[in-house]
């Protein structure tokens, strides 16, 4: 079957020079001889006319050069379509993308969306939002807010904004109920990821896995600041949580369970990202994995 591809671009998002990086898309694609079209992403995050589009076209690869935002906008709209959603990093995280091994060198990237392979991974819904690998409430979601408001973006930005948050972050209350049972608790933030990536190559969820149909849930619980210190190095930038470091900080500083759904009562209400971008919050959240949401063209590795 032949291939035709659509390449959305995202003209806001953290990539500089997209001049140059939209000349490489088209000489490389071009040089491959697969039909394809350009598109820009639209600042309302629609996308259903695609489903129409594609049928109509025969198109079948849909391209996100962008960060998390778009590509969970983008997959939003092809829920359980057969289609593949490709990823060329021009975010400011790129969490989904990197926990895909998918790099950042465009050459690269574009290496992986010809000759990839599309596979299912899933998401999920908080409330009637989707997710495409992470969320957040509390201490991340106040950063997020922060950083989408600053006109220059990027790794140093980010680590700025989350320097100042963590000087002046205060726990939230809030209820958990999972499988049936409730529990309520203090914490500086919950993450609930389909992905091991906050982005950045800051990991949060070291054995999340894109498709065996479970969440991750990552609560970061009351504690001193010098100790939230240790529990966030400890799992989020070294990326592991070892035997001694799960009985150090893990189990007393660090809730870590995996579910496919949970409800979440935000008591305060803490602010709420999703997928990197600030989202308006609520008092409660019901939160679903959605198995094999979409195909993401991954490399083409033996599993």
């Amino acid at each position: 079957m032949q291939r035709k591809i659509i390449y959305f671009i995202n003209p806001i998002s953290g990539t500089k020079n997209k001049a140059a990086a939209l000349s490489t898309i088209k000489k490389r694609t071009t040089q491959e001889n697969i039909p394809f079209e350009i598109l820009h992403t639209n600042a309302e995050g629609n996308y259903y006319f695609l489903k129409e589009k594609i049928d109509a076209e025969g198109i079948t690869d849909i391209v996100i050069c962008g960060g998390d935002g778009t590509v969970s906008q983008v997959a939003a709209s092809l829920i359980n379509e057969d289609i593949n959603i490709g990823i060329i990093p021009m975010g400011s995280g790129n969490g989904l993308a990197l926990a895909a091994k998918i790099p950042k060198d465009i050459n690269k990237a574009l290496d992986i969306i010809f000759t990839g392979k599309g596979r299912y991974i899933d998401s999920f819904f908080i409330n009637d939002t989707f997710s495409c690998m992470l969320c957040g409430l509390g201490f991340d979601a106040q950063v997020a807010h922060d950083f989408a408001k600053e006109p220059s973006r990027g790794l140093a930005t980010y680590i700025k904004k989350t320097l100042e948050n963590f000087i002046t972050a205060k726990p939230s209350t809030f209820e958990i109920i999972n499988k049936g049972k409730s529990f309520s608790i203090e914490a500086f933030f919950i993450s609930i990821a389909n992905s091991n990536q906050f982005g950045n190559q800051f990991t949060i969820a070291p054995q999340a896995s894109l498709n065996d149909g479970l969440l991750d849930i990552v609560v970061v619980k009351k504690m001193s600041k010098f100790r939230m210190l240790l529990a966030i190095t400890k799992q989020v930038l070294a990326g592991k949580i070892n035997e001694h470091d799960e009985k150090t900080f893990h189990k007393k500083d660090v809730l870590y369970f995996q579910t496919d759904q949970l409800i979440i009562h935000n008591l305060a209400p803490a602010p709420l990202h999703i997928d990197g971008d600030p989202a308006h919050t609520a008092k409660k959240f019901i939160i679903k994995i959605i198995p094999e949401a979409f195909k993401l063209i991954q490399p083409n590795i033996k599993l």
